[in-house]
């Protein structure tokens, strides 16, 4: 017997359907895990919630991108295919909606899919020569400073070299499946998921020629902070964040274990991207 998760986000139409879709699962002989998506509260657990079953075939996520990516922490380092179905506002992660969701999930559960591989970071912070956090994101990581806070002065180092000092409201180093999220609102570049990168974009930077950075996929960032730094917020994938404090320091580099996307073949990422953007005329 099958196993499939389903991810469900807190609105009235995606509970009904996923009701729908939980119900033809089980008339068709699959086991069915469900997992209501709970919006963060911003604050990093300090006790990890149990990962995703090991033994699931797929997660079929509905919602938007919160959601999706809530469930792919839930998958953690594991190897488990997810789709996204859209019932939020934009959905870069969706790969269909409610219209096809019965075909495609038949496609699915028929081993009639391929995934493709989406590269996330994996962020350290250690205090005072002890770990205090080690996460895995799939979008990016965001250093802000609060909103009365004076500009954030982030020294950042590539592979121990240094880099620069970042005088502005935050940092943000992102995946290239990111690149559609936090640092495409603040100036980054759209880069396609497909292309091995690391993308560094400063958050409203006093100096203006602190451009975003597009680093190789090998790169390790170091990330320290001058002294006397304060209200500053780490954010993970939007999904949780942890206060740090001057004397910290932040690891960021490729993770380990990508997250395997299922994708259906009538079509690409350009279409989902010009779709979501409205060029050349494209509606959500």
């Amino acid at each position: 017997m099958k196993k499939v998760g389903l991810v469900v986000k807190p609105d009235t139409n995606a509970r009904k359907k996923a009701d729908e879709l939980e119900k033809w699962l089980r008339e068709k002989n699959l086991e069915v895990v469900r997992k209501e998506y709970l919006h963060p509260d911003r604050k990093l657990a300090e006790k990890r919630p149990p990962d995703a079953p090991s033994d699931l075939f797929c997660i079929f996520v509905l919602g938007g991108d919160g959601t999706f990516l809530s469930a792919a922490r839930w998958i953690g380092d594991q190897d488990i295919p997810i789709l996204g179905i859209k019932f939020g506002e934009v959905g870069f992660l969706a790969e269909t909606t409610e219209d096809s969701l019965f075909s495609v999930v038949e496609n699915i559960i028929n081993n009639n899919f391929t995934t493709n591989p989406r590269m996330r970071l994996s962020v350290r912070v250690i205090r005072n020569d002890s770990e205090i956090a080690c996460e895995t994101v799939l979008n990016d990581v965001v250093i802000n400073k609060g909103a009365l806070a004076r500009l954030a002065h982030i020294k950042t180092y590539i592979n121990g070299q240094y880099l620069t000092t970042y005088k502005s409201d935050g940092l943000i180093v992102s995946t290239p499946t990111g690149s559609t999220a936090y640092t495409l609102a603040a100036g980054g570049p759209i880069i396609h998921p497909a292309v091995p990168g690391i993308i560094l974009t400063p958050i409203c930077p006093f100096t203006l020629t602190n451009r975003p950075l597009i680093l190789p996929d090998n790169a390790c960032i170091k990330i320290m902070f001058e002294e006397k730094a304060s209200d500053i917020m780490l954010t993970f994938d939007g999904q949780e964040g942890l206060e740090i404090k001057d004397n910290d320091t932040i690891y960021v580099e490729k993770g380990s274990s990508p997250i395997n996307m299922i994708t259906m073949s009538e079509q690409t990422y350009f279409d989902i991207l010009k779709t979501k953007l409205r060029w050349s005329g494209g509606r959500l």
